[in-house]
């Protein structure tokens, strides 16, 4: 038991304002260990790759890849190859089935199932204890730390926050393993004290099917005096909507007075922020995002009026940075934090004490700040479209959508996007399906305005729009209401975990969402 749950279960026998204030101390104690790696950010990750090394030096990826000789970074590199997903499968085969201290020494037994962008159905990542405890239980210690070190005058300790989770489902009872979103990994293993200020209880919030869970979730949920949501962005408005439209109250501040905090992560927030500040009502909520994928959680929005996050040194991983130019190299070569730069899209590469090295993880992000390291997410390596040599990326399309709504008072819920191919000699387009919360009043105007931010974004788009030689004017699909709701729930993608692809470079999606939304 950590010094956190002794201080905490001491104060369980007194009541909910003392409970605040201790959890609000604990707090603000791990704040000053943040600020050590953000004086030694450089010495921080030399010790994390040197001690993950040596952790798994007698494993089997140890012994194929010589980590025994390893002694700096460069002889990391030189041994260590740069792997995809699909380069561990069959690792990671062996391990679901039992086999241990294959890519990390100790127990194996949870596997957190991403959907993910792969060649694979499914992503199976392991999860150790480790990688439990230091990093993905520890995220949820440190968003707490770096918001009551900005609010001190805090009160969401004196009631509950809402979470959502997936589901976990039992593999093999004779090795006790498991695999499920992490989500609700996370939720199986969470100490005494996040299960008690939490909100639904984790029998309902392990249920399967989602629908099910939503409405048991809401029922339980009204009832309570919720002081912060944590969740997905698209998912938890879901919910939110769904709050209304049960208790008949018009905003959320009507049936939890007291909210003040949304901790949320998964994708990005920009389409969904108007929704929730209308949502909510009242005094503006303080929002908290995170960077956190199924192999680990990676940084945290530190300041409040800033929309960059504080890339997190101390978790077991260690971080290298794939450049833009190296991106489709027979023999890519990533740098470490000491080489990286402002202003360059580089693909994240990471090592964890759960038994991933030198992993592709997929997401594309660029620097912010080198003192300290902090970052923000531009998309994800298989989002994009590049059908013309435009190269859009899903950072491209969020802040296009951002210029467009502002000049036009729209707000979109959803979207995806892909290419329109070029055809018995007339040029290529973009093609979008949009899902609007609220209409522009003029959506010829909505569009030039987005065509004409995604000139000022990208100069490969802007030179391929020229006089419409390679692409012509973008188009768009109003969607019905619900329709991506509807899509995600007939591929099977409905839960936190799930996320809805923004763009891609095929129209698979594209055609599949135009079909059903001429469905009547």
């Amino acid at each position: 038991m950590t010094i956190l749950d002794l201080e905490v279960k001491k104060s369980m026998a007194v009541k909910f304002p003392l409970i605040n204030s201790v959890f609000s101390w604990v707090m603000k104690k791990r704040f000053h260990e943040i600020e050590l790696f953000m004086k030694y950010p450089l010495e921080v990750q030399s010790e994390w790759q040197m001690k993950l090394v040596r952790s798994a030096s007698d494993t089997e990826y140890g012994t194929e890849h010589q980590f025994n000789s390893i002694r700096n970074y460069n002889d990391y590199r030189n041994n260590v190859p740069i792997v995809s997903y699909e380069d561990l499968v069959p690792y990671i085969d062996r391990m679901r089935k039992g086999e241990q201290n294959i890519l990390w020494p100790t127990e194996i037994k949870w596997f957190a199932k991403s959907s993910g962008t792969t060649n694979q159905r499914s992503k199976f990542l392991p999860v150790s204890q480790e990688s439990l405890e230091e990093c993905h239980l520890n995220t949820g210690k440190d968003m707490l730390s770096m918001y009551c070190n900005q609010n001190p005058e805090t009160q969401m300790f004196s009631g509950k926050s809402l979470m959502l989770a997936g589901s976990a489902t039992n593999i093999d009872p004779s090795n006790n393993s498991y695999y499920g979103d992490l989500s609700a990994i996370m939720v199986k293993n969470l100490p005494f004290w996040a299960d008690f200020l939490s909100t639904p209880d984790n029998k309902t919030a392990l249920i399967e099917n989602f629908e099910e869970k939503l409405d048991k979730t809401v029922d339980i949920a009204i009832k309570e005096n919720v002081t912060s949501l944590t969740g997905v962005p698209s998912w938890m408005l879901v919910t939110c909507h769904k709050v209304l439209e049960r208790t008949g109250k018009k905003t959320l501040r009507e049936v939890w007075p007291n909210l003040e905090l949304f901790i949320h992560g998964g994708v990005a927030f920009t389409p969904y922020k108007d929704q929730f500040h209308e949502l909510f009502g009242g005094p503006p909520l303080n929002y908290v995002e995170t960077y956190n994928a199924s192999e680990g959680f990676f940084a945290i929005k530190d300041r409040l009026d800033s929309d960059d996050m504080l890339l997190m040194l101390d978790y077991g991983i260690f971080y290298e940075f794939l450049p833009e130019s190296e991106w489709h190299s027979d023999n890519p070569r990533a740098i470490g934090l000491e080489e990286v730069t402002l202003g360059v899209q580089y693909a994240l590469i990471i090592s964890t004490n759960g038994g991933l090295w030198r992993y592709k993880i997929g997401d594309t992000i660029q620097f912010t700040s080198l003192f300290p390291f902090r970052i923000r997410i531009t998309g994800r390596t298989k989002y994009f479209i590049n059908a013309f040599g435009e190269e859009l990326i899903q950072d491209n399309a969020e802040r296009a959508l951002a210029t467009a709504c502002e000049k036009t008072g729209a707000r979109v819920r959803e979207y995806t996007g892909g290419p329109v191919y070029m055809k018995d000699g007339a040029s290529g387009a973009h093609e979008w399906v949009m899902e609007f919360d609220k209409m522009p009043e003029d959506l010829s105007y909505f569009n030039d305005a987005f065509d004409n931010a995604l000139k000022v974004l990208n100069t490969d788009y802007e030179a391929k729009r020229y006089n419409n030689m390679a692409l012509e004017a973008p188009v768009i699909h109003v969607a019905k209401k619900g329709l991506f709701f509807a899509w995600m729930k007939r591929r099977g993608k409905l839960g936190g975990q799930n996320k809805v692809p923004r763009l891609a470079n095929h129209r698979n999606y594209l055609e599949e969402l135009i079909e059903l939304n001429n469905t009547p």
